[in-house]
Formats: structure tokens, sequence, C-alpha cells
């Protein structure tokens, strides 16, 4: 999908000769709220008209290697550091004045990457779809057959966040009740799928981050409840890159500064719900969500998870499971 202020044949021809046209475009995997907000951004801050075009971060992200000898787009964002440490060649390292307001231990090595947001995982239950069974405390009580079918999660090999929740189930269970959770998961090929499934009855836990889930939640569905187990969840910061030889130049670098800039960041937190990687926006101010130092959390080794990206997701292809959806 590709949006933007001028006329399609415009954006057609902008698309196809990126270098003749100063304004920046945008890869990524988010909803349209959230982009649109940091096109509103860009507008403001930057004066670019930002064209943006959205898919899964992995096909997003095998999408810009096709496109490595001439690229077709300025920015990406968004995936996890488990996923695009996978992709680092494709992306070069910008120090954005942004960045000084950063959390510390969120800045990727070299700032190749650069934080835009924190996510966290969540369950998304629908009580309405219990029959008369608790709504799940922890993982591993999703382990019980009587889930089965009942989970719904995005595929990890497309989805940077099905990517991070089954890598850190992986980490945080044992391998018995690792593999009886997995089996009794409903896979989708698309990560909107997972709240979506629930909010419509379809599934009755989602598992995808705090930010989808809430934002049902938000909108009025009160049979809808957000659960951060009580076992520890796990937190991801959301980063945005610099594709290398960006063709928008100075204007792709002014993208990623309105992007993680102090106004674009409350913007992302109302209309999308997305943690702030900034240490001088207060959550609750804002939105309805916890603290993040009232979440249980249990760490990952993200660099751990890039580098061994292929063996997991061979082994976790392997695995039984509940079934597949698109």
């Amino acid at each position: 999908m590709f949006m933007k202020s001028t006329p399609l044949a415009a954006l057609l021809t902008a698309a196809l000769v990126p270098a003749a046209f100063a304004d920046p475009v945008l890869y990524t995997s988010n909803p349209v709220p959230a982009y649109e907000a940091v096109q509103a951004a860009v507008r403001e801050q930057a004066g670019a008209s930002l064209g943006v075009i959205t898919g899964g971060s992995g096909v997003l992200l095998r999408r810009v290697e096709a496109e490595a000898p001439a690229p077709q787009a300025d920015v990406f964002w968004s995936s996890s550091a488990n996923t695009l440490g996978a992709y680092e060649g494709l992306f070069e390292p910008y120090a954005s004045p942004a960045l000084e307001a950063m959390l510390p231990e969120l800045r990727y090595p070299g700032d190749l990457f650069l934080p835009a947001n924190l996510h966290v995982v969540t369950m998304l239950v629908n009580t309405d779809q219990l029959d008369g069974q608790a709504a799940p405390q922890t993982w591993a009580d999703l382990a019980d057959p009587a889930w089965n079918g009942r989970i719904i999660l995005a595929d990890p090999a497309n989805s940077s966040t099905g990517y991070t929740i089954v890598w850190g189930l992986s980490k945080l269970l044992d391998e018995a009740t690792y593999k009886a959770v997995v089996s009794n998961m409903v896979v989708s090929g698309s990560s909107s799928n997972v709240p979506r499934g629930v909010a419509m009855g379809e599934y009755t836990v989602g598992l995808t981050y705090e930010t989808n889930s809430y934002a049902y939640i938000d909108g009025g569905q009160t049979e809808l409840l957000l659960v951060y187990p009580a076992d520890g969840t796990f937190t991801s910061p959301e980063y945005a890159a610099l594709i290398r030889n960006a063709p928008a130049g100075e204007a792709a670098k002014a993208t990623i500064d309105a992007l993680l800039s102090k106004d674009a960041q409350i913007a992302l937190l109302k209309v999308a719900f997305r943690r702030p990687s900034r240490t001088d926006i207060t959550v609750a101010d804002h939105v309805g969500l916890p603290e993040i130092s009232d979440i249980r959390t249990f760490a990952l080794d993200e660099a751990e998870a890039a580098a061994n990206r292929d063996a997991f997701l061979a082994d976790w292809a392997a695995l039984p499971k509940a079934g597949d959806v698109e």
C-alpha cells in the first residue's frame, strides 16, 4: 500500500526512479494510524511528503535485500533486533540527535538501528470464549490441551512479533512445556489477524504485542482482557533504520529524526499505543497502560536470537501445531 499526498502516477514514477525525487519512502509493518502519525511528523518537521509501502517485516526486509543494488526506499520501520540482525549489511548507521533522549540500553551497537519504541508481549484474551475456563495467567498455562486450536500467533518466519514470542517461550519454558504450548497454536500468515481473530471471537487467546492488543480494548471491547504473564513476559525494542544508499539522502535522515522526536512518539502512543523509547515521556499521562516498571519481564538475548534465527526457525517448522491460517 502506497500512501502519499500526490497523484498515483507521480507515486509510481517516484518509486521507479527514486533518485529524481527528494521525498523519502518508508517501508513499514506498522498499521495505518502509526504510519499516518509519522507522515504528519515528517511533513511538519522536515517539510517532506513521506511515501509508505506496508507489509510484514520479514517480507519487507527481503524486499530491501532484493533491491539493494538500486534501493527503492529510504527508511525501514519496524522490526526487532532478533530479526534485523540478520540484515545488517542492508543498512547504514545514523547517529540521530534524538538518540540523546533514548534509553541507553535500547541503543543498537554503532547506531545501525535506532529505537523507535518498546514492545511488550501480551496475551489478548476474549473472556466470552473461555467457556467457564479460567483465563491463562502464565505461559505454562497454555500447555493445557484444553487450549488446542484456541491460541493464535503470527508466523515467526514472516513476523518479528511472532519470532520474538516463540524465541522467548523457548528460553523461558522447559522443552516439554514449550512444545506443548506450540502444539496448541494456530499460526497465522498475518500479524494483524492475531488480535482481530481474538476480537471477533474466532480464537480465545492471541499472542501479540501490547500495542496491537490494547487497540481493541481502547476501542470499547470490554470482553477483551490484556494479560501480562506472571512468569515474565518479553520486551523488544522496535527499530527504524536508514537503508544503505537511501535515494532521498538527507530527507531520509530527517524522516528518522521526525520519527524519533518527542512529538511523534507522543502521537504514536496516543493513536497507536506505541510505548516510547524516550526517557522524557510518561506513558500514564496519555493512555491507560501500565508503566514498564510495573511489568515483570524476562530478559532475552537479541543478538543470540538473530544469530540463531535460521536454525531456530527450521526447528520451529518441524514442531507439531494445531493448524495454519492465512
